[in-house]
């Protein structure tokens, strides 16, 4: 039996290009070449059918290490929380003032980007704070 050794996280969303790239911001992926036969993604999106056009973009990690993330059209609005989230591990290795302070700095950077507070937790006994925000879209996730 194989295991898996590659894996994507999928989101749903509206503007599947203008979420994309804010994650490429956060996390410092990059958006991959075109196709073959295509000088840009405007060029390949162009060469769609009307109702395919801007339905998903994807980013990769450089690297090559992290998933793939793929963001698709979806008609329907987010309406609950996520069953699923990314956290965006800044603070490993670091505890109390320190910790908090660089998780904050980190929060700040994507507030800038367009991300939404929306809960801070303070350490426990374990050193877990962690701030809890939405990207452009509402969709949850943690700085921790």
């Amino acid at each position: 039996m194989s295991s898996v050794k590659k894996f994507q996280v999928t989101f749903d969303c509206a503007e599947p290009e203008r979420v994309a790239r804010f994650w490429c911001e956060v996390l410092g992926y990059v958006v991959p070449p075109p196709p073959e036969g295509f000088a840009t993604w405007d060029d390949y999106n162009g060469s769609l059918p009307a109702e395919e056009r801007d339905s998903w973009f994807g980013c990769q990690d450089p690297t090559g290490v992290g998933p793939r993330l793929y963001f698709q059209r979806v008609p329907e609005a987010k309406i609950v929380k996520n069953r699923v989230h990314l956290d965006v591990r800044v603070g490993t290795g670091l505890v109390g003032d320190e910790r908090l302070a660089v998780l904050e700095a980190e929060a700040a950077r994507l507030i800038a980007l367009g991300a939404t507070h929306v809960l801070t937790q303070l350490a426990d006994e374990e050193n877990e704070s962690c701030i809890t925000l939405q990207d452009i879209e509402g969709n949850e996730f943690c700085v921790d």
